[in-house]
């Protein structure tokens, strides 16, 4: 049988239901998607809490608590799935990475691109190469956060370690289930490693003396790694399931939920970070990009993701800690609506200041920044939190503006319609204030956007032998919208 390519009814040819992991640095999730009598239906089977958590000084990921929660809820989409399921695909945020043994265990449990150890191997990795070579060889936004940073980091800590083999965290999770070891593009892009080739680099890791070999072979987004194995695939669902790398960075998987095969549109992924660009044939690489600061991401179907890194919900997420350790009782939801009521601010902060990405008294941090340049402070009592909370979105819709106003220019685009996706996409005071500020207005936002997204990659994997090649993933991501949601 083969699909037929109405947007409206087109269905697999294998009706095996799929499951896709979605790795956040605030909560994980096992969805599932079923094909049935009446539409396809996506159902978030398991869902549980992540953070970093400080050892030693250091901030590390638990990821062994995460497979085990993990297999978890492969168990139960097994239950729920009597048809069988036909692929699992894993997509989470980038730039952290698990260390492996030879013989494939993992060393230690995973820093947390947030962890301090990349201050100071900063400057002594730009002695080594400059940021504005790496930055043009790669076309990637400069950030201590990337790969690049954190493995130089690891090298001045314990050069014994400098020469085990690493894995992004999507592709591990995808390993321990079975999969051979890859970086899948979409991620590989953002170690600040690959050049604009799609290959590593050799210039880059000879300059900080890092181990090419011990890089695992990159592999374009929808690429079938594998046999589901181990006790799990015991169990009669996953008799026979393929194991797919989409795109496992959560952003491109995301952008890649965004049904529209047009040219005039932006999109924002709104969650810890926020993701401001657009979606173009071929990176973007001009000193006035490198500059500026701005990204290459490789995309689904082989285009770039052209945007820049602002901050996000982070800042109010922390200031939230802080509200609730103070005894506050309020919700996100309530807060957000109480910050709507409060009067505009008169002044916005920076909201790429480095000192916002810390974790920590985001409050006071806040507060230095409007120190710094002679502005009132704002009272930090969890009583006055709507004030802040205002200034917060505030800020942030003008930096998006101005974001993309740049990127019009730089790309020669006119932008007609924004689209926002991730969590920040239910804000509706923040999404009001971004299309107040850009000016235009706001299409489709999804929250689960980077679940759909690794759904269509799927889908445009599997019936790529079955379909022509018009099956894209935009046209699957367009028949998800329609699908059922069970939470």
């Amino acid at each position: 049988m083969i699909p037929r390519t109405t947007e409206d009814n087109l269905t697999p040819h294998d009706l095996r239901a799929l499951v896709a992991i979605d790795l956040g640095a605030e909560s994980c999730r096992v969805s599932l998607l079923r094909w049935l009598p009446e539409g396809p239906e996506i159902r978030l089977v398991y869902r549980f809490a992540n953070e970093a958590v400080p050892t030693n000084g250091e901030l590390h990921w638990q990821m062994s608590r995460i497979l085990t929660e993990l297999h978890s809820g492969l168990r139960l989409c097994a239950e729920l799935a009597p048809e069988g399921i036909r692929s699992i695909a894993v997509d989470g945020w980038a730039v952290d990475y698990v260390k492996l043994d030879d013989n494939g265990n993992a060393v230690g449990e995973p820093f947390s691109y947030r962890d301090t150890r990349t201050l100071s191997a900063e400057t002594a990795m730009h002695e080594r190469i400059s940021a504005t070579q790496m930055r043009e060889i790669t076309g990637i936004q400069i950030s201590r956060i990337n790969t690049a940073y954190q493995l130089f980091a690891d090298k001045l800590a314990a050069p014994e370690l400098a020469c085990k083999h690493w894995l992004n965290l999507p592709e591990y999770v995808l390993f321990r289930l079975g999969g051979r070891p890859v970086s899948e593009l979409t991620n590989a892009t953002h170690t600040q490693m690959v050049g604009l080739d799609g290959e590593w680099s050799p210039e880059i890791f000879e300059a900080l003396e890092l181990e090419i070999r011990c890089a695992p072979s990159i592999v374009p987004p929808g690429t079938d790694i594998g046999h589901l194995r181990g006790e799990l695939a015991e169990l009669p669902a996953f008799a026979d399931t393929r194991l797919i790398a989409p795109c496992c960075h959560d952003t491109a998987s995301a952008i890649a939920a965004i049904p529209d095969a047009g040219k005039d549109w932006a999109y924002i992924s709104s969650g810890t970070w926020s993701l401001v660009g657009t979606l173009l044939d071929a990176p973007v690489n001009t000193p006035e990009s490198s500059e500026a600061n701005y990204t290459n991401l490789a995309g689904a179907d082989g285009r770039t993701c052209f945007h820049r890194n602002v901050n996000g919900l982070w800042l109010l997420r922390q200031c939230m800690e802080d509200w609730t350790k103070a005894g506050a009782t309020f919700t996100i939801a309530e807060l957000v609506h109480a910050a709507g009521q409060v009067p505009t601010p008169h002044h916005l902060i920076d909201v790429d200041d480095p000192d916002l990405l810390l974790q920590g008294g985001m409050a006071d941090r806040i507060n230095a920044q409007l120190a710094r340049r002679h502005l009132a402070q704002y009272s930090t009592a969890h009583e006055d939190a709507p004030h802040l909370a205002s200034l917060i979105f505030h800020s942030l819709a003008a930096r998006y503006a101005d974001v993309l106003k740049h990127i019009e220019h730089m790309t020669s685009k006119h932008f007609e319609h924004l689209y926002i996706v991730g969590g920040g996409s239910q804000n509706a005071l923040l999404t009001r204030l971004t299309s107040e500020a850009t000016g235009l207005p706001i299409r489709g936002t999804e929250t689960e956007s980077s679940t759909l997204g690794n759904f269509a990659v799927q889908l445009a994997t599997l019936e790529r032998p079955e379909a022509s090649s018009e099956l894209t993933t935009s046209l699957w991501a367009k028949r998800l919208r329609s699908a059922s949601r069970v939470v």
